[in-house]
């Protein structure tokens, strides 16, 4: 069975084989935000900065997400969606290339904005397997996607911490584009002809996203929990690599190993789709965004903890936590994709810039929390903002259109 450029019948699957492709593509796109975050110490001794100088390369390179996703993922809906893949994937490529050469704290900056730009690729890739999929198999599909994209978002870690203290931090750049490259071959024949779904003008789409936010309740209120709990998830992982460093002496070889950690949660993905098919969205996202809280919290008693013991039980809570917000997410998309399937492209662009503008602030408060508060006050963060997204989902509209 090949894929066709059309939705499947809904008695019809998409081949295993297939959302492998897709789902791994998705994770190298996506990696390449989160290459910087392990090595922050690597890049303060490189380039002579503070911590919370160097915190603007994640900050920006999460911005520049946001950016992208605003204003190039719309692009989906009116243009052939694998030409816009591939074109974005080349331009990722040259751009991870450069970053590896650059010797100056701004070309830094500037490159990792770029990346930041580009890496949303991994937001085409999702929405292609939805424009593939029929709508009964939606949400295990998406589920299956975002398991490659949230492993690559928590292996990188593994790889840029592991790379980055053996081999120094520019390789890890260079090895990136090498598989953006391959990432690019291997669509160029493996992805069908996806033409644009309507003949709005670039204008008119980027114009109809205020209306789609207003329309929609269900978004609004998905974007702003979603967007919530990325404040978080990103202020823990932006601080731990210093956390671990500063208290257990760990290099960024062992921050990155954390991402194993994280990626154990990963599993949430394709779960969370399949019972958000049955069960209804909301029911799953009460239950994650729960276990999220209670993560956080239970980090707040690691001092108490003998020293042996603390590393394990951290571990454990990164899984925990990992395994909610990943769940919310999926559970969010699938609320959020089923809204207008003809407009997708821009209300997966509604969504995804509130998480990494929630990203951004997570970084940037992470940092300054941690240099000037400490590690309990990024966890105060990542306990406060998720506990806003529950309330939040608690509105009826949570259980009267949802449910």
């Amino acid at each position: 069975m090949t894929l066709k450029a059309n939705t499947l019948k809904n008695n019809e699957t998409l081949p295993l084989k297939q959302l492998f492709g897709l789902s791994v593509g998705a994770g190298f796109s996506v990696a390449s935000i989160y290459y910087s975050q392990p090595i922050i110490s690597l890049l303060s001794h490189a380039f002579h900065l503070k911590i919370s100088e160097v915190g603007l390369v994640p900050t920006l390179t999460q911005i520049g997400y946001a950016l992208g996703i605003l204003f190039l993922v719309p692009l989906g809906d009116m243009v052939n969606r694998k030409k816009l893949i591939i074109s974005k994937l080349i331009f990722l490529c040259a751009a991870l290339w450069l970053c590896s050469l650059t010797s100056t704290f701004p070309n830094l900056l500037i490159m990792s904005l770029l990346i930041g730009i580009l890496a949303t690729s991994a937001q085409d890739i999702v929405l292609a397997s939805t424009a593939i999929t029929p709508p009964s198999q939606r949400g295990k599909s998406v589920g299956i996607v975002m398991t490659g994209l949230l492993s690559g978002i928590l292996l990188s870690r593994v790889f840029s911490g592991i790379i980055g203290q053996f081999l120094g931090w520019a390789v890890i750049f260079q090895l990136a584009a090498a598989s953006i490259m391959v990432l690019i071959i291997y669509f160029y024949f493996s992805l069908p002809t996806m033409p644009a779904q309507n003949t709005l003008t670039y204008k008119q789409i980027m114009g109809s996203l205020k209306p789609l936010w207003h329309q929609y309740p269900q978004l609004r209120q998905s974007v702003i929990a979603q967007g919530l709990l990325s404040v978080a998830f990103s202020a823990f992982w932006t601080t731990l690599a210093v956390f671990l460093s500063h208290h257990y002496g760990l290099g960024s070889a062992t921050a990155g190993a954390f991402g194993l950690a994280g990626a154990a949660g990963a599993i949430a993905a394709p779960l969370a789709g399949g019972l958000s098919d049955r069960l209804g969205a909301n029911k799953i996202l009460l239950v994650s965004i729960s276990v999220v809280i209670f993560s956080f919290i239970a980090m707040l008693f690691i001092p108490l903890l003998t020293i042996h013991i603390q590393i394990a039980f951290l571990v454990i809570c990164v899984i925990l936590f990992d395994f909610g917000i990943n769940s919310s997410l999926v559970s969010h998309q699938t609320i959020v994709y089923s809204l207008k399937p003809e407009a997708r492209g821009r209300l997966n662009s509604i969504l995804f810039t509130f998480v990494f503008i929630g990203m951004a602030i997570g970084s940037a408060v992470g940092g300054y929390l941690y240099q000037h508060v400490g590690w309990n006050g990024v966890l105060v963060l990542a306990i406060v903002t998720p506990l806003i997204a529950l309330i939040i989902r608690m509105k009826p509209i949570a259980h009267t259109q949802l449910a």
